[in-house]
């Protein structure tokens, strides 16, 4: 009998796509919870643990009262793309029209549509990493290929991009290069002249900017510059953003993407023939959401930007942590990479370790997504305090525990 041409058939690409970790671990941890009885505290996914504010749910239920509850335009409803527009341009002075404005159904969705419109195979795109997986697997998906640039390490301060390494990195098949501001996962924010300068190097090698700022108001301390401030964001840049994060909508599934009016009118072609449109609730919702009230952002960021400081307080009393206080979104990545060779363990060990003896999530570095992540971790502060001080107190324990056992 022949072969299941379902199995056999597939393309070796989507067999080597990784998925993403943070995913991976949610099963994990139901495992480990449903086995052994431990109740997990998970770092892991960042998703806020804040529901989505009322009156954004409000509007959903009106919507879906109203029976607004069938296709849309491919590109959103003119009402979401004009909110989208006036929040960039209040905010970045960025003179966004409505008609560059495309509604997807998540950031992510967003990413593929502009890998996808720009990236041919063999093409280069270049992650600076630790990054964000997304960007790379839909590369690796179209057949291009991410070229990764390490960033910055520098002790006690975290991480910044190496804008020397970037433009050394590009050759005559580079066509796009990532930046993730505020960063994801290592909570960095990239100073404005590290944003100018990447700019000016996509300026002088004809290269396209992957913007993603879904991060954009989990700032701390410092300055964001956008990518929109620049006059000329037209010719270079592809901008993601959503309302996941921001507005803890996660589920409603609603990104966006901004290009020039051109390129937005082709994209749309190219995203009505993958998703139809975004759901017609959560566009409603999605309106709702950048029209405000803004009061419980606000209040949501002022709660991480607590949870962020006792998630470095805390660390900082694990021995072989190297914890530093990350400026934006609401991740921290600290340096293990002494711990593991005292403990000798690797980055994956040191995790799984965790999470089976310990019920505590945290995700290795290696998945985002190459190797500049080796002897990190990443937690996720999107989690009460409460279970910030138990979660970090179990690991110090742990590692005591370990380090002790491993003097004798």
């Amino acid at each position: 009998m022949a072969g299941s041409p379902v199995l056999s058939g597939l393309r070796g690409v989507v067999e080597s796509l990784r998925g993403e970790a943070g995913f991976a671990y949610i099963a994990k941890a139901r495992r480990v919870e449903r086995e052994k009885g431990i109740r997990v505290i998970s770092f892991g996914v960042g998703q806020p643990d804040i529901p989505t504010f009322p009156h954004i749910i409000e509007e959903g239920k009106r919507a879906l009262d109203e029976r607004f509850t069938g296709y849309t335009e491919t590109a959103g409803i003119p009402e979401l793309r004009e909110a989208v527009a006036d929040y960039l341009n209040s905010r970045y002075g960025a003179g966004v029209s409505p008609d560059e404005v495309i509604a997807t159904t998540g950031a992510k969705t967003a990413i593929f549509l502009a890998v996808a419109a720009f990236l041919d195979p063999g093409d280069e795109i270049l992650v600076p990493e630790p990054s964000y997986p997304a960007y790379a697997e839909a590369a690796r998906a179209l057949g291009a290929r991410p070229r990764f640039v390490p960033l910055r390490w520098v002790p006690g301060a975290g991480f910044e991009l190496d804008l020397e390494a970037l433009e050394e990195a590009v050759t005559p098949r580079t066509k796009m290069v990532v930046l993730t501001n505020p960063h994801n996962p290592t909570g960095a924010l990239f100073s404005p002249s590290q944003v100018d300068g990447l700019m000016e190097i996509a300026r002088r090698k004809g290269l396209i900017v992957l913007a993603d700022e879904i991060y954009d108001n989990f700032v701390y301390e410092g300055v964001f510059r956008s990518v929109l401030e620049h006059s000329d964001w037209r010719d270079y840049v592809l901008y993601v953003n959503g309302h996941s994060k921001t507005f803890s909508m996660t589920g409603w599934r609603l990104g966006y993407l901004v290009a020039r009016r051109e390129v937005a009118q082709k994209l749309t072609r190219l995203a009505v023939n993958i998703y139809s449109c975004a759901p017609s609730i959560s566009q409603r919702a999605g309106v709702a959401a950048l029209r405000g009230p803004w009061e419980p952002v606000r209040e949501m960021v002022e709660e991480f930007r607590r949870r962020r400081d006792v998630v470095v307080e805390e660390l900082s009393r694990i021995p072989g942590f190297e914890a530093y206080r990350p400026m934006g979104a609401f991740y921290v990545f600290p340096r293990v990479a002494r711990l593991l060779e005292e403990l000798g363990m690797s980055t994956e060990q040191l995790v799984d370790h965790m999470l089976e003896e310990r019920g505590v999530v945290m995700l290795p570095g290696t998945v985002f997504p190459e190797q500049a992540g080796e002897g990190f971790v990443r937690l996720s502060y999107a989690v009460s305090v409460e279970k910030i001080r138990e979660g970090l107190a179990r690991v110090r324990e742990e590692v005591e525990r370990l380090l002790e056992q491993r003097r004798r």
